[in-house]
Parts: C-alpha cells; structure tokens; sequence
C-alpha cells in the first residue's frame, strides 16, 4: 500500500498549502479519491476532509536521438482537520 502514495510533493506552492493544513503527493494514476482518503488515513492515522486531483501533462524527454516522455503521475492535495498533521520530514 505504501508504494502506491510515491512521494510528498515539496514546493514553493506545496509550502504556502501546509499554512492551510493541505498536503501534496504524487501516487499512481490508478487510485480514485476514495482510495486515496482511506490509504491516507490508515497510513498516517488522520482525518481527511476533502480530496483533490489532477493528472498534470506529460513532459518529453530526450536522450541523444532518442525521444520519449516522462512517466505519468497523479498529483494529490488532501485537506486534513485542523488538529491533525502528517509529518513530512520523520525524526531519524
């Protein structure tokens, strides 16, 4: 289940969201919101409030002659209560 939320997407804009208690990740293209609410809330033990997504466009990549694009994601933004929180950077 864990390989299905890829990563914690960090960004300028990622960054402004977390004053607004949102989090952004990117996770397989074949997980639908509810999926999404009930991975995210068994994984990290919160309460999610709403789900959002988009499929951002592919990029070209190229490589000397060869061409080709660069894989496809979803990009997630997961509102959560005000009293919970995911913690992006764990303790080591």
């Amino acid at each position: 289940m864990i390989d299905l939320v890829k990563y914690p997407v960090i960004t300028e804009k990622a960054a402004r969201f977390l004053e607004n208690n949102q989090y952004t990740f990117d996770v397989d293209l074949k997980l639908t919101k509810t999926k999404i609410k009930s991975l995210i809330e068994e994984l990290f033990e919160v309460k999610v409030i709403a789900v959002s997504t988009h499929r951002p466009p592919r990029k070209k990549r190229r490589i000397g002659q060869f061409q080709g694009y660069r894989p496809r994601y979803k990009r997630v933004l997961i509102t959560l209560k005000p009293d919970d929180s995911i913690p992006l950077f764990p303790e080591s």
